[in-house]
């Protein structure tokens, strides 16, 4: 599993977070874990019945009537579902409501002081508290318990897509798949980026399937908050509009370059018509809203989804989120990173010189490979996205009839069985080990 690398102050740390490993992450203490699951094991061996089906709203009723009381002591710790290099999360039910399944990153506050890493957990807390989106996770409580704080939010059965490729024929997804949850990605970072957030993190171990199929972003401590709020800009659609390097030849390059210089005014044999303009499923104006402005020097992220300009130190911005899609596309659909090297180095060193290169098999559409190709231009201010943000990746020719406005509605590729709580108690009766959910 790719590990984060931990942010640093400038790339001249890079050498000491290079070779991060999972050894390398934060996990809770044995005598915390243990004094965190002590609370509710005796609470554990009797199993509630078959979860029934909990609507946010129904949960966020639950936790604030019981806001005032709400502590460790009300949450049956289940299981460890895995950990992260600031917290652990623990598979955790309301004990007010049997079944009610929730997700607890817990953080051991004075390990997180002793890292320097409360500036991290402050900022993730501050960003759930602003979310508000179908594909981003709904923060029902925060709490501060003795040398623990705590972050309730909702909990994803179907796991990640890392788990999920490998579980894939050949461990990859097919093109329609790859197009379903890169289209929900879109529109997770266009509303991150909306409210001045950039990402910085995107891999499929940070996506998640809610029980519906659909997917959920998470794992926000990376994320580089914007001061200032970004300005909205209103766009014609034909300014999205992008033309397809694949798709033109030399002879037909200065017509790309210079659409109306190589088209007479009139023609010569015709009398000139009026034609009627060309149906289009465009909308007249589009609003972009990217944080065009932002900056950051620090070497953050996970080696093989890393940016050039984050690895060259130059300073990055929000064309870094574009960039990790390209990659992201690229893995899901051939079950490897583009730039992999032998090692972490080699990584980096592939990222900043390497060219662009795409297997044979599988037979990838040319649409697909214009979109990978456009989102990995190592020149950020040239990449796709950098400028006009998601709705000029939007109207790329493979995002082709998706219907951008019901996302919600289209049918997933995967849809995870149903869990109970009795599920993941006969799994295992040990609460501290470790599952592949999260």
């Amino acid at each position: 599993m790719q590990t984060s690398i931990t942010e640093t102050s400038s790339p001249g740390a890079r050498s000491n977070t290079s070779s991060t490993t999972t050894n390398d992450r934060l996990n809770l203490s044995t005598s915390s874990r243990s004094d965190i699951l002590s609370r509710s094991s005796s609470s554990i061996n009797h199993a509630p019945p078959t979860q029934t089906t909990v609507t946010k709203d129904t949960i966020r009723r639950l936790v604030k009537a019981n806001g005032a009381t709400l502590s460790l002591d009300e949450l049956r710790f289940v299981q460890r579902l895995g950990s992260g290099d600031i917290g652990s999360v623990y598979l955790v039910e309301l004990k007010c409501a049997e079944g009610c399944m929730l997700a607890a990153k817990v953080m051991d506050k004075d390990e997180l002081i002793n890292r320097d890493k409360e500036s991290r957990a402050k900022i993730e807390l501050e960003i759930l508290e602003m979310l508000d989106h179908p594909f981003l996770p709904s923060l029902y409580a925060s709490l501060e318990i003795d040398r623990w704080s705590c972050l309730l939010t909702e909990f994803c059965p179907g796991g990640d897509l890392h788990i999920l490729r490998q579980r894939q024929p050949d461990r990859r997804f097919d093109e329609a798949a790859v197009r379903f949850y890169a289209s929900e990605i879109v529109v997770a970072l266009e509303y991150l980026h909306m409210i001045g957030i950039i990402y910085r993190d995107l891999k499929p171990e940070n996506v998640l399937v809610r029980s519906d199929g659909h997917i959920m972003l998470t794992d926000f401590d990376l994320c580089l908050k914007c001061n200032d709020s970004t300005s909205p800009k209103l766009l014609k659609g034909q300014e999205l509009a992008i033309s397809s390097p694949l798709m033109c030849t030399k002879a037909s390059l200065s017509a790309c370059i210079f659409p109306k210089c190589m088209k007479p005014k009139l023609s010569c044999f015709h009398p000139r018509r009026k034609r009627r303009p060309r149906a289009t499923n465009r909308p007249p104006f589009e609003i972009v809203a990217e944080p065009v402005e932002a900056r950051s020097m620090s070497f953050v992220g996970t080696h093989e989804y890393l940016a050039p300009e984050v690895v060259s130190g130059e300073g990055h911005g929000n064309a870094v989120d574009w960039w990790t899609l390209g990659i992201f596309i690229y893995e899901l659909f051939y079950g490897v990173t583009p730039f992999r090297g032998g090692d972490n180095e080699f990584t980096l060193t592939s990222i900043l010189a390497r060219g662009l290169q795409f297997p044979k098999e599988p037979v990838a559409s040319t649409d697909m490979k214009d979109l990978i190709t456009k989102l990995l231009i190592k020149e950020p201010a040239k990449r796709i996205g950098s400028i006009k943000g998601a709705p000029s990746i939007k109207h790329h020719p493979f995002f082709h009839g998706v219907d951008w406005a019901l996302l919600r509605g289209a049918s997933p590729p995967y849809v995870p069985q149903p869990v109970s709580f009795k599920d993941f108690v006969a799994q295992n009766e040990h609460c501290d080990d470790h599952v592949d959910y999260y």
